[in-house]
């Protein structure tokens, strides 16, 4: 059967799944750094290591959830039997990684391990076939782009969710506290929360989409069960797709500026610019405009650009644009007494909001296209195990990312339990350098997506060879009357 036409409100169902993902991606990899270091203590380097422990486990586990998922057959498709289980696991385990038991140092950097790996597998087993699944869920070329940016949409409301109700309500500034997540008491709450939110977005959107599963790919009849040889075949297959290669070399070095500036991006508002939680929680504003503008043209934009050049100028400018503020500020340009600093910093934000969004967009439906590719070669569809590239990127960006960052911290000495407006100023210098020249791999990412060979032209032609394959096979089917 044909997947009929989705609309608005199913495919925003779809892409609740992805606000959820949002809300986990937002809260560890900006505050699971500075709630180990500045609240309970611990050294940053030390924490950063906790935090890339599990990246070893991620590599080998990503691939594995992504072609168990496509060679799995059962009454409820071949990616909602992951997604269903991995909805409680991953709420639980989002609360437990905040709230580590005082164990000491080194237990609670095992705790941050432990419970951090965890949850990655958590949310990979939740959103590789998630992602696959939206790669299914069209076979046009301008409507896969369409799907994926009300998931782009939806992510960017997870953020801000994520963002407004950790700064404007969680970590309010106080009296005592002008830096509310410096307040150990307004954690539990904060955990607790986001756990039940990442439950009840990540059962609706499970439920929700039940529906499409008559209408998805199956495996063929001759597709093998999944195993140990069929996954490294998978991986194998995978990797043999040039486009997919410069997506994986894009992906990585992107990953490592995202997770660099996620880690340091608090620390870089809180003691560079000095700017209080209330105001901090007031970027929403420009991470809004940013999405808002790019949903409403992406599509568009790929109607009259090719993606590999949509995602080579859009992931340009998602690193230069935030890096300016840093620059000048470094440069000793601006500060933060300088007026209207907070929305200067904001503005330059925006540009990478825009870019981001832009970019997210062109890559998700890029990777739909290269598994059409691989189908007409292989006679497999194989989405689960390429937008395992995504989930495990999306892990380097929490992880290895953040990790970076608690080393730098590290390197440039900056001290534990520290006060806004008490930090060496030799130390904010060289926080703001960090940001700056965390723009190095975004602009490697940049150039290597210049290769990338995804065109309107390509999609069309490799559409047209599955659908004169499949008649080939239906025809074959066909007893000869004759």
């Amino acid at each position: 059967m044909n997947m009929p036409l989705l609309t608005r409100v199913e495919k925003v169902n779809y892409s609740l799944g992805s606000t959820a993902e949002a809300i986990a991606f937002t809260a560890t990899s900006s505050f699971l750094l500075i709630f180990y270091n500045q609240v309970r203590g611990l050294p940053a380097g030390h924490v950063g290591t906790a935090l890339a422990a599990g990246l070893i486990v991620n590599a080998l586990f990503d691939p594995l959830v992504g072609s168990w998922s496509d060679r799995t057959r059962s009454r409820l498709g071949r990616r909602h039997p992951f997604m269903f289980a991995a909805i409680l696991p991953s709420a639980l385990l989002f609360w437990a990684v905040f709230n580590p038991p005082n164990w000491g140092e080194t237990g609670q950097l095992v705790w941050l391990a432990a419970c951090n790996t965890m949850l990655l597998q958590a949310l990979t087993l939740y959103h590789t076939p998630h992602l696959a699944l939206g790669g299914e869920m069209s076979n046009d070329y301008l409507e896969r782009t369409s799907i994926m940016g009300f998931n782009t949409v939806c992510l960017w409301l997870g953020d801000t969710i994520a963002w407004v109700l950790s700064f404007r309500f969680f970590f309010a500034s106080s009296v005592q506290y002008k830096n509310g997540t410096l307040d150990p008491t307004r954690w539990p709450a904060f955990s607790a929360s986001f756990g039940v939110a990442i439950l009840l977005l990540l059962s609706y959107s499970s439920w929700s989409t039940r529906k499409f599963i008559p209408y998805l790919p199956r495996p063929a009849d001759t597709t093998a069960k999944f195993g140990l040889t069929e996954w490294f075949r998978d991986a194998g297959r995978a990797l043999s797709n040039r486009n997919y290669v410069v997506l994986l070399v894009g992906l990585f070095f992107l990953s490592l500026m995202v997770g660099v500036r996620s880690g340091l991006s608090l620390y870089t508002l809180s003691y560079f610019w000095q700017l209080t939680n209330d105001q901090i929680g007031l970027f929403v504003i420009g991470s809004f405009c940013g999405y808002a503008f790019a949903a409403f043209v992406v599509k568009r934009v790929h109607a009259r650009f090719e993606k590999r050049w949509t995602g080579v100028f859009a992931v340009m400018f998602y690193a230069v644009g935030p890096a300016i503020a840093p620059l000048l500020g470094w440069l000793g340009v601006i500060s933060h007494t300088t007026a209207g600093i907070m929305w200067i910093v904001m503005g330059f934000g925006a540009l990478g909001h825009i870019a981001y969004s832009l970019m997210t967009t062109t890559v998700y439906s890029a990777l739909a296209d290269i598994a059409d590719e691989n189908e007409l070669r292989y006679g497999i569809r194989q989405e689960g195990i390429l937008y395992s590239t995504r989930t495990f990127f999306a892990r380097i960006d929490q992880a290895l990312g953040t990790a970076l960052a608690g080393w730098v911290l590290a390197l440039i000495a900056f001290p534990a339990k520290a006060i806004p407006g008490a930090v060496d100023p030799g130390v904010l210098s060289n926080l703001a350098l960090a940001t700056v020249l965390s723009t190095i791999p975004g602009l490697i990412a940049a150039a290597s997506y210049c290769f990338l060979r995804v065109t309107r032209a390509t999609h069309d032609a490799t559409r047209a060879a599955l659908d004169l394959k499949k008649q080939a096979e239906t025809a074959s089917l066909v007893p000869d009357e004759g």
